[in-house]
This record gives structure tokens, sequence and C-alpha cells, in this order.
């Protein structure tokens, strides 16, 4: 009898031990409705903003927003862009550096699969950057290979455009460092050069000088006459109304003595001027000379030892 009650017992105590762990993992009821365990919420990816909203290949983007996780990749359109995150809010990455310009999908992939909106991105042209001309200064009566100037600098491409002025000068692509070009008839003076990749961006615009003040480079004796000889006066930025100063007083040119009188200038071209002199003497005298252009740039006065 007493064993029996023990069995009993036993069986009781077991009993209500398998209830409690069968009633432990039923789902709790509320007003009769059953209560599911609780699941971990998914964290969506979120970007608030993008800074900046378009930039040149190279440059740095920052993402702000949540949900970024601790690893995670950006797209450009198909291309994948490593990232750096700073607490989960603060996603960076650099366009790449081959990345052609134009419009771009751009959405972040957490490391687990979960992809945020995709947002509309501008990848802009590379700004070229113009650091020097080669020439960058010329004579204004410089003609063919005398005329021509290279621009050198980065970031050119065949579809980069050359301004002279503010105006598009046609020019030659050399390389990603170098663009060719000849500068147009203009008058002298300082004028500006600069290259432009899109409408948007260009370079810093670069100072470019055509010289107009003649210059003398050399005077040598020409053909001799019975009462008159020759000098030969060489050198550059001469025009067809130059004077040519002799010890002051004016020999050609607009105001000066006629070309029929004793003392005449001859226009060759813009590098050689011819004064015919009729000396009252054959002894060698110094006497100075100047060329003076219209405008009234004036040359070096030179000292010149003849009759």
């Amino acid at each position: 009898m007493l064993l029996t009650s023990i069995r009993i017992f036993v069986f009781l105590f077991c009993f209500s031990l398998l209830c409690e762990a069968y009633a432990a993992e039923r789902p709790k009821r509320i007003n009769g409705v059953a209560v599911p365990k609780s699941v971990p919420a998914i964290v969506p990816v979120t970007v608030l903003s993008i800074i900046p909203a378009q930039a040149e290949p190279g440059s740095m983007v920052t993402l702000s927003g949540s949900g970024f996780g601790e690893n995670a990749t950006v797209f450009l359109g198909s291309v994948e862009v490593p990232v750096r995150i700073t607490a989960s809010r603060q996603a960076e990455f650099n366009i790449p550096p081959q990345l052609e310009a134009g419009l771009y999908a751009l959405y972040l992939k957490r490391s687990d699969g979960m992809i945020g909106r995709s947002y509309n991105f501008t990848v802009l042209p590379l700004r070229p950057i113009l650091s020097s001309l080669q020439p960058a200064m010329i004579s204004s009566c410089a003609v063919g290979k005398e005329r021509e100037v290279i621009a050198r600098g980065k970031n050119f491409g065949n579809t980069s455009m050359l301004f002279f002025d503010g105006a598009t000068l046609t020019a030659t692509f050399l390389s990603p460092e170098s663009i060719s070009f000849n500068v147009p008839t203009v008058p002298g003076g300082l004028h500006q050069v600069l290259v432009k990749n899109a409408s948007e961006n260009s370079s810093v615009p670069l100072t470019f000088v055509v010289e107009t003040r003649p210059e003398i480079g050399q005077v040598t004796v020409g053909n001799e006459h019975v009462n008159l000889y020759e000098l030969i006066i060489s050198g550059r930025n001469f025009n067809q109304n130059s004077s040519l100063y002799v010890d002051g007083v004016q020999i050609g040119g607009r105001g000066g003595q006629d070309m029929a009188e004793r003392e005449k200038l001859i226009y060759v071209d813009c590098t050689k001027l011819i004064y015919q002199r009729h000396p009252f003497s054959p002894v060698n005298k110094d006497f100075r000379l100047q060329v003076v252009n219209t405008g009234g740039e004036g040359s070096q006065v030179i000292t010149v030892t003849a009759p």
C-alpha cells in the first residue's frame, strides 16, 4: 500500500513538471489570443544626406544616415566602391579616378545584403589645370610656327576646349598634359587663355602677351651710293608708319620728313627698316637712333658710329 502511494506521488510530480515545461513553450495568450515569441526588427538602410551631390573623380563623398552597419559598400551604377563606416551613421568614399562623367544611381548595400534607396549622383568631368604657356609672349609680327603656343597642365582630353579672350580657339590635343594652339591676329597687350572640359568647370586663366613695342636688334651698313648710303635696322615689331629718330630728329612716319626730302626711312617688313642717310662728311661720328611706332611705343636708344 505504501509503495503504491509513493508511485502515485512520483507520477503526479513528474506530470506537473512536464506540464510546466509544455506551458513554457506554448505561446502565451492574452484574452484568448496567442502571442508569438519576439523577432528582432530589421533595421533599414537610411540615407539622409549626400555631400556633395556632385563631384569629380577622385573627390571624397560623405553619406549621413542610419542603419549602415559595420561593413557596407556603395554602388555608382554597377561600379562597387568601398566605404569607410563611422558609428553606423556616416559613410565616406572616393569616386574612382577612372569613372567617366555622367549621371549615376547611387545606393548603399549593407554586409547582410540590405540595400538602401537609390539616389541620382552626378560625376563631373575632371577640372583641367593650366599651369604654363610656352612661350607666354610673342611678337605681334610673329608668323607661322612662331605663333604656335603649347598650353601645359593636366586633366586635358580630346574634348577639352581652349579659350582665347573668351572665344573658342581651334586647338590640338597632344596629351593629358599638353594642348597646342596658334595665336590669332589680335591687338598687342595682355590676353587670357583658359581650358574647359565642360561648361561648368574651367582652369584658372593665364595671361598671354602680344608684344608690340619695337626693338632694335642690330644696325648694319647696306648699299653705298655716291651721295648716300643705307643703314639696315633689324629687329621686330616695326610697322609701316614707324618713325626713326636720329639724334631727336624724326625721319619718316606720320609727321616726319617727307619721302622726297634728303633723309628717307623705308619700311621693308616688321623686322627690317632701311634708313637712307646723306652724310655731310665721310668721317665717322656717333649718333643715336630710336624707332617709335604710331602708338607711341619706342625702342631702346642705341648709338651708331658711321658717316
